[in-house]
């Protein structure tokens, strides 16, 4: 038995032992997140009664092997902002080819991100996701896990083993700063969250808000239709803002909005700073993923970047009539694909929250042949099935302890482009593994030891 197992096997018999501890726990965190803004949209973000655990070990393995896939994706991004016909293969907009080449004043293209994974307790790991523009969670999580600490059954839990919580807010906060100072911006600045009015999200910005101010930092919340910009200063509300935390998609500010608008004026005229700036859409799209895979640009990579490619990035390829290699040997994309679903998910290019997403062992024949058509209309990438990670989870339901096997998606974020720091955790029932899809369950991540160990 691997040593988590051991561990999350002593949660549950606890669970199992001492059901008024489940009980109180229960209604502990169904009465908490609502006051503690752990919501989506009006959804609470947890359903379950542990958080997911890792040891150390593990914790230290994912941070290394995903340093090197970051490094990779570095080498994928300077080749493309140096060749406009292998740009080509992300199927940028004209907005965004335009916009990305805006001077941000700092080298990293992408100051926060978060990699969407599978962890499986025999080691198994694959990255499936690379959110390169909008990594939402940290502030869910923070509070979330703060939160599991005060639970009565983690109280008794704790008696026997140490439990860390890990860093989220600060990370982001000093990465802001840090790339603030490095772009060259003296004073204290003012800091704006910026998205659209009446996203989900919108309780995650206030905790994110809050815990700026509280550590120094004015802060406000902007859509970006509200925003001012004289050719000097980016207002809102009528009070100059330094910083930019962006959190609306680039896609969607530019198909609503365009150029023309406060926000991208008073960046390219780089009176604002801006995280993550325009050019991470880059690295966004999904065909990155095709970019890291595909035998034709594995001169991009270092033999280590390859390995690491090789173990733990799914094969990816762009839907398109051609032929390619799977496991060494030549294939017909499109036939191949199309007479193995059970091997593969289609994704479009620039979709998020699941939408669009034909998961082929989930439909039928038929289906899955109009999905590969339609993906031939679009940009549309296919990509290998890969293990899912699986851990049993307790939860309180009618009454009554069930303890279940959820699909586990961990995901963890990465600041300055390569510092591994903290994970989203989500839970599903189903192959869907997304808390915008209204499929699944946000869990802290917790270190765990027995005590004395």
């Amino acid at each position: 038995m691997h040593p988590i197992e051991r561990i999350i096997h002593t949660y549950h018999t606890i669970c199992e032992r001492e059901p008024h501890l489940v009980e109180e726990s229960a209604a502990m965190l169904q009465a908490e997140q609502p006051k503690r803004r752990l919501l989506f949209g009006e959804r609470l973000l947890c359903n379950v009664l542990r958080p997911h655990f890792l040891t150390h070990e593990q914790y230290t393995y994912i941070r290394k092997r995903i340093a090197l896939v970051a490094n990779a994706l570095r080498n994928a991004f300077d080749a493309l902002m140096q060749d406009t016909a292998l740009r080509a293969e992300l199927f940028l907009s004209p907005l965004e080819e335009e916009i990305i080449h805006y001077d941000f004043g700092y080298a990293t293209p992408v100051p926060t991100s978060r990699m969407d994974t599978f962890l499986s307790h025999d080691g198994t790991f694959h990255f499936v996701e690379y959110n390169a523009e909008t990594p939402a969670g940290a502030g869910y999580e923070a509070e979330l896990s703060r939160l599991f600490l005060e639970l009565p059954i983690m109280q008794r839990f704790m008696e026997t083993h140490v439990v860390e919580i890990l860093p989220y807010r600060r990370p982001l906060l000093d990465t802001l700063l840090a790339l603030y100072e490095q772009a060259g911006y003296t004073g204290h600045p003012t800091i704006a969250i910026v998205d659209w009015e009446g996203v989900s999200t919108r309780p995650e910005h206030e905790i994110l808000r809050d815990y700026f101010e509280r550590h120094g930092y004015p802060t406000v919340w902007a859509d970006p239709r509200t925003l001012d910009y004289d050719g000097t200063t980016l207002r809102a509300d009528g009070r100059p803002i330094h910083i930019v935390y962006k959190r609306v998609l680039t896609s969607e500010l530019l198909n609503r909005l365009g150029l023309d608008t406060p926000l991208v004026r008073a960046v390219r005229d780089r009176n604002v700073l801006i995280v993550n700036p325009f050019r991470c859409k880059v690295l966004h799209k999904k065909a990155i993923f095709a970019l890291l895979t595909d035998e034709r640009f594995a001169h991009l990579y270092t033999p280590e970047q390859q390995a690491a490619i090789q173990a733990h990035v799914p094969w990816t390829r762009i839907v398109r009539e051609r032929t390619t290699v799977l496991d060494g040997q030549a294939i017909d994309l499109l036939d191949y694909v199309a007479h193995h679903r059970d091997q593969f998910v289609l994704k479009p290019n620039d979709e998020y929250g699941g939408s669009g997403v034909v998961i082929g062992w989930d439909v039928s024949q038929d289906e899955w042949e109009r999905a590969l058509q339609q993906a031939l209309t679009e940009p549309t990438i296919v990509q290998r099935r890969v293990q899912v990670a699986e851990e049993p989870f307790p939860a309180f339901i009618d009454g009554q302890l069930h303890i279940a096997n959820r699909l586990v998606d961990l995901d963890p974020y990465i600041y300055n482009g390569f510092d591994v720091q903290a994970c989203l955790t989500r839970l599903s029932a189903t192959s869907l593994l997304n808390v915008t899809a209204g499929t699944g369950s946000v869990v802290p991540t917790m270190l765990v030891s027995p005590s004395g160990a």
